[in-house]
C-alpha cells in the first residue's frame, strides 16, 4: 500500500523502530541509519524490528556522514527519530534544516513526554508515561498495584501506533499540498487518547474513578479466573444475552446469586463464587465447555501457544521466521498477503545506498 514512499529512520529504541517497521510492513522503503558498532543489547536482539528495512551505517557526528544523512533525508518522504527534544537540532538535523532541504518532508518525532512541557527533557519509560497519562489506572484489580502488559499500552499503543497514524496523515497532506509537517508523537498524549472509549462511559455512570467499580474493570463477568491447573481464563460476557448463555453453560442459570448482572454491590460475592467453581477443573475442561459458543470465554495463551491455536494458526498470525517467533504484518488488505521479510545486518546496504546517492547528483 505504501510502495514508492521513502522513510528514513534514525536508529533508536522501542516505539520509533516499531513504527518504522510497521511502515515497512505496509510497503514503504525504510532506510535505517545505524550507528557504527554493535547494536545496543539492552533490549535483546533488535533485528526483528528491522525486518524489511535497508541499513546504512553512519556516524552523525562525522561531517561527511552527516552530509550523507542530509542527502538521504532530502530525497525521503518521511523521517522518524526518537531522541529527547533538542538532540536532532544539536546534530544539525532538526526540522528547520531538514525542511529547508526537503519542504515536503513529514518529520516524525517519537518521545515519551512530547516536545514541550515540564518533563520534556527528562528520562522515562513505558510505565512512567502511562502512569502520568491516566492510562495505567484501570489496569489491575482493586487492592493490587497497577500492572499493564509490558510496552503494549505505552510504547506501542500510545506511541508507535500514534506516530504511524500521524505519519500517514502527514504524508496524505504533503501529497495534496506539497508541504511537510512535524509529527509530535508523545506516549503520554497517545495513551491518554486511548482512554476515550472508557471516558465515554462517564455520563451513563458506568465509569468510576474508584478502581473495580466500573463497567469493565470490576464485574464478575469481566476478568480472568485461575483454573485447577494454574492456567487462566478470560471472561467478558458484557451483553445480557451472552451473560445468560455463560450462566447456562456453567449450570448457573437458576442460581439467584447471579441474577443481577450489573449490580456492583453483588460483584464481589459473584466473583468469589465463580473463582471457586473455575478452580475445580483444569483450563482444558472449561475451554471445551465454551468452545464454539458466544459466551465470550477464552484461555490466556503464551505467544508460542497462540501460534498453535486453531484460529490463530488458520490466519497465520504468528510465524517462526529465521529462527524467531514473530507476528505477521497487520492489518491485512484484500487480495494481498505480505510475507515476513528478513532483517538486514547493520550497515548491510551502506555501499548500495552511497552508490545510489552518487548516481543522483
Amino acid at each position: 500500500m505504501l510502495q514508492g514512499i521513502r522513510i528514513v529512520e534514525i536508529e533508536g529504541l522501542g516505539p520509533g523502530p516499531f513504527a518504522a517497521m510497521m511502515l515497512a510492513d505496509l510497503g514503504a522503503e525504510v532506510t535505517v541509519i545505524h550507528r557504527p558498532g554493535p547494536a545496543p543489547d539492552i533490549t535483546g536482539d533488535p533485528s526483528l524490528l528491522d525486518r524489511g528495512k535497508r541499513s546504512i551505517t553512519l556516524d552523525l557526528k562525522d561531517p561527511d556522514d552527516l552530509t550523507t544523512a542530509r542527502k538521504l533525508i532530502a530525497r525521503a518522504d518521511g523521517l522518524i527519530e526518537g531522541f529527547r527534544p533538542g538532540v536532532m537540532e544539536r546534530l544539525g538535523l532538526g526540522p528547520e534544516v531538514c525542511h529547508a532541504d526537503n519542504p515536503r518532508l513529514v518529520y516524525g518525532r517519537m518521545t515519551g513526554w512530547g516536545q514541550d512541557g515540564p518533563r520534556a527533557g527528562t528520562a522515562g519509560h513505558d510505565y512512567n508515561y502511562i502512569a502520568t497519562s491516566g492510562a495505567y489506572w484501570y489496569t489491575s484489580l482493586p487492592d493490587t498495584p497497577p500492572l499493564a502488559p509490558a510496552t503494549l499500552v505505552g510504547d506501542i499503543g500510545g506511541g508507535a501506533l500514534y506516530l504511524v497514524a500521524g505519519m500517514l496523515a502527514g504524508l496524505l497532506n504533503a501529497a495534496r499540498t506539497g508541504k511537510g509537517t512535524v509529527v509530535d508523537a508523545a506516549i503520554v498524549d497517545g495513551s491518554a487518547h486511548m482512554m476515550t472509549l472508557l471516558m465515554a462511559m462517564q455520563p451513563s455512570g458506568n465509569l468510576s474513578m474508584t478502581r473495580g467499580q466500573s463497567l469493565l474493570d470490576g464485574p464478575h463477568w469481566s476478568r480472568c479466573y485461575t483454573c485447577a491447573d494454574g492456567r487462566h481464563l478470560s471472561v467478558q460476557c458484557l451483553e445480557p444475552k451472552f451473560y445468560t448463555l455463560f450462566l447456562r453453560l456453567m449450570g448457573l442459570a437458576d442460581d439467584p446469586v447471579f441474577t443481577e448482572q450489573f449490580d456492583s454491590n453483588q460483584w464481589p460475592t459473584q466473583t468469589e463464587k465463580l473463582s471457586q467453581i473455575f478452580a475445580t477443573c483444569p483450563a482444558a475442561h472449561w475451554e471445551a465447555l465454551f468452545a464454539g459458543s458466544d459466551a465470550c470465554v477464552a484461555q490466556v495463551l503464551s505467544p508460542q501457544e497462540a501460534a498453535q491455536e486453531p484460529h490463530m494458526a488458520a490466519r497465520e498470525t504468528w510465524e517462526t521466521t529465521h529462527g524467531a517467533l514473530q507476528p505477521a504484518p497487520a492489518p491485512r488488505f484484500d487480495g494481498r498477503r505480505k510475507e515476513i521479510p528478513e532483517a538486514p545486518t547493520r550497515g548491510q546496504h551502506t555501499h548500495e545506498i552511497l552508490a545510489e546517492l552518487a548516481a543522483e547528483r
